[in-house]
């Protein structure tokens, strides 16, 4: 059996982790409790040892896809000559005095229905716990099993007769049209036999789902000609926020490749301080306040820690806060379509990327400004870290692309260093806080000087990727985003020009180049893929630059690229694949900027006419 295309999967979740469900009906990856726990199912990883829950038809046909509408509920339909049939996917997301059931509980639910015709399916759950380093037992239940493997247990609830086979368990059923059958395979935290065994009510818990997605998204405000986008890219968002600490992970998968074969496997389900700021920005442009603030709580725990050898902030955290996310491989497991080394934990967490400053002020500036002051007990914390960066912009760092070839002097690092502190500069006069304005202004203008100075190409006619190189990084289309220059000045409107040069292939934006004249070398081997987010920064850059039919043709490109349902990976490779882990936040968080941006231009433009 071949890999399934990381694009054909949907995602559901709870706020605490997520599962793949493939169109096929298999689900081939979940982390139970949490995201950045050890996986349950990792078959999109290693098909033979991974572990799955699959429910489908026994007889082949063609399969659909479909969200119900302004929910994160999954439905996959198989259409067969003899009957269609349908599969609900759910995890329900508890809210105290609403749900039946307790945060402690996690549970995936799959409502199996008969639409037309009788339609015989085959459910098949092989778990491997422990990303599959760990065996397990089966011991039946009443109403369903268990799979217990050291101090985990899980239970698969069946309103069918489940078989044991061989480390398995497997059922076959017929459903009349109209009829219908229930399964819910439980995680409870701790070891409570009655949670774990309680009964199903699977249609109210379906019922409760629905109604909490759609209540959440009355909050959103935006109306513009890409709604169906945005709300799509906002409730994949809202499944990548981990709600007991407000944390929001890059992605929930790890090790899905950049390059098919290829070694660039990164774990992503932790908290990017980078990718994390740019996400609550999202949130406030569409009126999701809640969300931002629950982040802002995070960041506030992070910036009153220790100052560590690197800073006042690591570049990214665990969703609980910690600190080390050691790397390691997991040599047992093949790799999507043998892409190895699968990689769990990620060693970039104790680099120096001296970015990471100017993007939480910013989005600490951006909720001050539109939702809730400062606080002065915050502010004093912020007020230290303005001055670490006022002392230390200067040094090289490893920069946005987490290089493995050593440290540099990336612009765009110097560019946020820039935001950093003059959005303290604005915070500080805004609300009249007491700040070093003549030193941290002054460390502000030497930084502009120094991006103008030594990352400007005159002979390329393009700001550079770092100080005294020739090499283009599509980073820099982020100048006129953050008010570092004015978009339609004559050098911010020469780098598009070259980025579109040198980067663009088919309108799709590569970071940096890998080879050829001015390559860029990252410390790895191998090739990459388009790089979506990047795609995005080009839309708004050229928004903003009056550019605005480029700019849309580009971007309703770009929608073009998503899976069936409306989701993105971090990549796309040459023949329109999805790479890299998915769904990924930093994609949908730029689908969400430009859409915004696009629609007030094109607002503008049209009712002038």
């Amino acid at each position: 059996m071949s890999h399934r295309p990381i694009e054909a999967c949907g995602v559901i979740g709870d706020l605490h982790s997520v599962a793949l469900v493939g169109m096929d009906g298999s689900i081939d990856w979940c982390c139970l409790p949490r995201f950045d726990s050890p996986s349950l199912f990792a078959a999109i990883l290693d098909q033979d040892k991974g572990g799955f829950f699959r429910i489908a038809p026994l007889h082949g046909g063609s399969n659909r896809q479909m969200y119900l509408p302004e929910t994160n509920v999954l439905m996959t339909r198989f259409l067969r000559r003899e009957g269609v049939g349908e599969v609900i996917d759910f995890m329900p997301v508890h809210e105290d005095g609403v749900s039946v059931r307790p945060e402690k509980v996690h549970e995936i639910v799959r409502i199996v229905r008969a639409v037309r015709g009788e339609v015989q399916f085959r459910l098949d759950c092989q778990p491997a716990f422990d990303y599959a380093r760990r065996a397990h037992t089966i011991t039946p239940i009443e109403g369903g099993v268990v799979f217990s493997s050291g101090p985990e247990r899980i239970a698969l609830l069946s309103e069918v007769p489940l078989k044991i086979e061989d480390g398995r368990v497997a059922a076959e059923f017929t459903l009349c049209p109209g009829a219908s059958a229930s399964f819910a395979l439980r995680y409870v935290e701790g070891r409570d036999d009655r949670e774990l065994r309680a009964p199903i009510n699977c249609n109210q818990l379906l019922d409760e789902t629905v109604r909490y997605w759609r209540r959440w998204l009355d909050h959103c405000t935006y109306e513009g000609r890409w709604r169906e986008k945005i709300i799509r890219s906002a409730l994949v968002l809202k499944l990548m926020t981990y709600r007991p600490t407000g944390a929001i992970v890059a992605a929930p998968t790890c090790s899905l490749p950049e390059e098919i074969g290829g070694e660039r496997n990164w774990d992503y389900r932790y908290t990017w301080i980078r990718d994390a700021a740019f996400t609550v920005y999202a949130f406030l442009r569409i009126g999701f306040q809640e969300e931002a603030a629950a982040f802002m709580d995070w960041v506030e725990h992070r910036v009153k820690e220790v100052e560590d050898v690197n800073g006042p902030l690591n570049i990214m955290y665990g969703i609980d806060g910690r600190h080390e996310l050691t790397e390691e491989t997991l040599d047992h497991l093949s790799g999507y379509r043998d892409s190895r080394p699968v990689r769990i934990g990620n060693g970039a967490y104790n680099q120096l990327q001296l970015d990471i400053y100017g993007e939480v002020i910013d989005s600490i500036y951006l909720f001050d400004k539109y939702s809730t002051p400062v606080s002065y007990s915050l502010w004093r914390h912020l007020r230290r870290m303005l001055d670490w960066v006022a002392r230390n912009w200067e040094q090289p760092d490893e920069g946005i692309w987490e290089v493995r070839s050593g440290r540099q002097h990336f612009v765009y690092s110097k560019l946020q260093c820039w935001v950093a502190l003059d959005r303290g500069l604005r915070i500080a006069d805004a609300r009249s806080l007491p700040l070093e304005r003549e030193r941290i202004q002054r460390e502000r203008d030497r930084i502009y000087e120094a991006i103008m100075e030594r990352g400007w190409d005159r002979e390329k006619g393009s700001f550079v990727q770092s100080f005294e190189s020739k090499a283009l990084d599509a980073s820099n289309l982020m100048m006129p985003l953050v008010h570092f220059i004015s978009p339609r000045d004559k050098r911010m409107l020469s780098t598009i020009d070259r980025t579109m040069e040198t980067l663009v292939s088919d309108s799709l934006v590569y970071r940096y180049q890998l080879n050829g004249d001015h390559s860029t070398n990252d410390g790895l081997r191998g090739e990459e893929g388009t790089f979506s987010m990047c795609t995005f920064w080009l839309v708004e850059a050229l928004t903003r630059a009056g550019r605005v039919d480029e700019a849309r043709f580009i971007f309703e490109k770009m929608l073009t690229y998503s899976n069936h349902l409306g989701l993105y990976s971090e990549e796309i490779g040459p023949t329109g694949d999805a790479l890299g882990n998915f769904p990924q936040a930093f994609t949908h968080l730029g689908l969400i900027s430009a859409a915004v941006n696009l629609d007030r231009a094109l607002g503008t433009k049209y009712s002038s006419r």
